[in-house]
């Protein structure tokens, strides 16, 4: 534990469990978000509200940030009464949010301008992980940024990791993400296979998570599917094409195919278009289900 002025900006359905964690953990927490429902929430907990970026950042130590997209990122942290604007020398900048190779060296620099130190440092896990405090971390940016956060980084998560100089923490992200996307409709096609082949597809699925098939995504996916709960978005669509988008960008920039990933965007973006977007992930088996003529689902 360390006796440093936390903030957190961004409660939404990860920074709220993640503040939360901070909070038992024991920290001086201050918050912000611009739903004042979820800081009026957490605030009862013993959590500090702020009113704005600027208010939080002049307030804490060390600063973390969790948002939804680049646009909101690049706001918070760029903004023109953002938090690097109001940033000074020796406070330690943290943005767990998923965004592009650029808009985290950009944040770097800024940072770097005024003396501060920024670390690129995305999560994984979902909202699970989130809640019991086991994400993962990986870390990009100044060592020294790293040890001074890696207290309130171990709060939040069971397997926290530095990468390397700045870029690195979001590059092992999309790395992750290119992953999620491919296992994703990997398992949709399996699991369409199996049900247009007349096989019981629970019984694929229990049978194929036992052999090498087994994937992180099969075991998340696949019951989603069988139980048609799609309207619990606990992963977006939306968000993991944002995600493969960040990906192809990168995947240019270095020059480096991306086959597998190139068509899960593809098909990703075909869900999107098709009204799926806000759906839960594993809705992508909706677009090959209307081709095959079959829906995977349990049998009753």
């Amino acid at each position: 534990m360390t006796n440093k002025k936390i903030g957190f900006i961004g409660l939404g359905r990860m920074g709220l469990p993640m503040s939360y964690n901070l909070l038992k953990a024991g920290f001086d927490l201050t918050v912000h978000n611009r739903s004042q429902a979820k800081v009026r929430q957490i605030a009862s907990g013993g959590a500090t509200a702020a009113k704005s970026t600027a208010e939080i950042t002049q307030q804490c130590d060390i600063l973390l940030a969790c948002l939804p997209d680049i646009a909101a990122s690049e706001e918070v942290f760029l903004g023109p009464d953002g938090v690097i604007a109001n940033a000074r020398p020796g406070q330690v900048l943290v943005d767990h949010s998923t965004v592009g190779i650029n808009t985290s060296k950009a944040c770097a620099e800024a940072a770097q301008a005024k003396g501060a130190l920024f670390l690129d440092a995305p999560i994984s896990g979902g909202t699970e992980r989130a809640e019991n405090g086991t994400l993962v971390i990986m870390a990009g940016g100044p060592k020294e940024a790293f040890d001074a956060a890696l207290p309130a980084f171990d709060a939040m998560g069971a397997t926290v990791r530095h990468t390397g100089p700045t870029g690195t923490g979001t590059t092992v992200k999309l790395v992750n993400q290119l992953l999620v996307g491919i296992h994703s409709l990997a398992a949709a096609e399996a699991m369409l296979m199996g049900t247009k082949s007349g096989a019981d597809p629970a019984l694929v699925y229990e049978l194929v998570s036992s052999g090498w098939g087994q994937s992180f995504m099969l075991d998340r996916n696949a019951p989603v599917m069988l139980d048609q709960t799609y309207d619990d978005a606990r992963a977006p669509l939306k968000t993991i094409l944002k995600d493969l988008g960040l990906i192809q960008e990168l995947a240019r920039s270095i020059d480096t195919p991306t086959p597998a990933g190139d068509l899960a965007y593809k098909v990703f973006t075909e869900a999107a278009e098709a009204g799926l977007g806000d759906l839960d992930t594993p809705i992508i088996v909706r677009l090959l289900e209307k081709e095959a003529g079959v829906t995977v689902q349990r049998k009753s």
